[in-house]
């Protein structure tokens, strides 16, 4: 059926459409025929209602649906014939003027833009890379050993470093208020866990020492109540106890999984690790970099339906974090438009990481998918069940294939870019891309 094909802006597109309405009319018929075999209502066996009966109780409803899906192939037949590429769904409208015996129909959609890529021999990368060595090893031995701290009861007053279990009661202008008393709570003096002002007042105090203080809450407090007021309170030092770390032996290397206690396992143990750790933090951070410069290689208008459906998506993931924090999301209002810009940036680059993608044969390949996620499956205790979990699951491989693909782009840019290679400090890099 010839359908006429107009462009109503740089992506927008008009589909005028027509419809016949005898094999609708026919469609119609034969659905009703249908449903007439299993159909119930009161007073009649099934199979047994009434074929008027069926028309004015179900005759709407099929007419409707046989339509949509008339019009609905209409279009996927028209924008064949015309080799469109349709970004988002079409808006429907009914068109006057169709010849005698057929309905008119237009469809009203954006296609997906002409990505011309330029010469991604002009980007230039400042390519990261960090080496680990015998410090960093024992510097990450030494953090283990801090997180397994063990606590001394000490007869001395209380300094940084040491863990306090308080009793405290605060007030505002002499009324106890939500959330300001609690008994035997521990804190480690120092960590920056309390209010500088309550960690003041605390710091000095021995084990069984009562001391009463003011506390200044900031004016951006996350209390609204208490936010730029002064409490007091009334502090109860139970215990103070001073740190000691395990000594770094046998039983130490076992309780961190090494079942001999073999220390130079354990260093070995550690080192791939970080090799791990740090090889995803670099690969991470150069991917950023060429993440960002990617969209200079192409200009182009971005569907507005696909960035809207980009913006949608990211206004439920805002939602969903700020849940996961406990904040109520019901009632939080979010602008429609509050995160297309984010949309449009990211809907660019998919589109033009997709021309590179095709244009250099870039897609994930299964070897390339088994080595990521053997290399996942490392961090395991047992690695075997990790690759059996990802291979059984269609959706998780996909999760995968993402990845390899965008690394894929990544080492694509990185070999025919100008580059030049940085190292940063392992400090630098678990803090900048931490």
């Amino acid at each position: 059926m010839a359908t006429q094909l107009e462009s109503t802006g740089a992506l927008e597109r008009r589909l005028s459409l027509s419809v016949s309405l005898a094999d609708v009319g026919q469609q119609v018929e034969r659905k009703l025929r249908d449903m007439a075999r299993s159909v119930r209502m009161p007073g009649f066996r099934p199979g047994k209602v009434p074929m008027k009966m069926i028309e004015q109780s179900y005759g709407a409803q099929a007419q409707g649906e046989v339509l949509g899906d008339a019009v609905s192939k209409a279009f996927s037949d028209a924008v064949a014939e015309h080799g469109l590429r349709v970004a988002g769904q079409p808006q429907i409208d009914v068109r006057e003027g169709a010849e005698e015996g057929m309905a008119g129909f237009s469809a009203t959609f954006e296609v997906y833009p002409e990505v011309v890529l330029g010469d991604v021999s002009t980007l230039s990368f400042e390519r990261k890379t960090c080496e680990i060595g015998d410090a960093e090893i024992d510097k990450t031995i030494e953090i283990l050993r801090k997180q397994r701290t063990l606590w001394d009861e000490a007869a001395t007053v209380a300094a940084d470093g040491d863990r306090v279990t308080i009793d405290f009661a605060g007030t505002l202008e002499g009324v106890a208020f939500n959330g300001g008393s609690a008994t035997d709570f521990p804190f480690v003096l120092g960590e920056g866990r309390m209010l500088t002002d309550f960690e003041t007042g605390v710091r000095g105090a021995a084990a069984g020492a009562t001391v009463t203080f003011p506390v200044a809450f900031p004016a951006d407090y996350s209390a609204p109540d208490l936010a730029g007021k002064t409490a007091q309170f009334e502090v109860t030092v139970r215990k103070v106890e001073s740190p000691r770390l395990p000594a770094l032996d046998a039983d130490f290397a076992v309780a961190l999984g090494v079942a001999d206690g073999d220390l130079d396992k354990l260093r070995s143990d550690v080192r791939g690790n970080l090799e791990r750790e740090v090889t995803q933090r670099l690969a991470n951070l150069n991917k950023t970099a060429v993440m960002e410069a990617l969209p200079k290689l192409a200009e182009f208008e971005v569907p507005k339906a696909l960035a809207q459906s980009e913006s949608e998506v990211l206004a439920e993931r805002a939602k969903a974090d700020f849940k996961q924090r406990g904040m109520d999301v019901a009632n939080m209002p979010i602008p429609p438009d509050a995160f297309i810009e984010a949309a449009t940036k990211r809907v660019r680059l998919g589109l033009i990481v997709g021309e590179i993608v095709k244009g250099s044969a870039l897609a994930a390949k299964p070897d390339q998918l088994r080595k990521r996620i053997e290399e996942f499956a490392q961090s395991y205790e047992n690695p075997g069940e990790v690759i059996r979990w990802y291979f059984s699951d269609r959706e998780r491989l996909a999760e995968v294939e993402a990845m390899v693909v965008e690394q894929n782009v990544v080492d694509w840019a990185l070999s025919k870019a100008s580059v030049t290679d940085k190292s940063v400090s392992f400090d630098e890099l678990m803090a900048a891309n931490g």
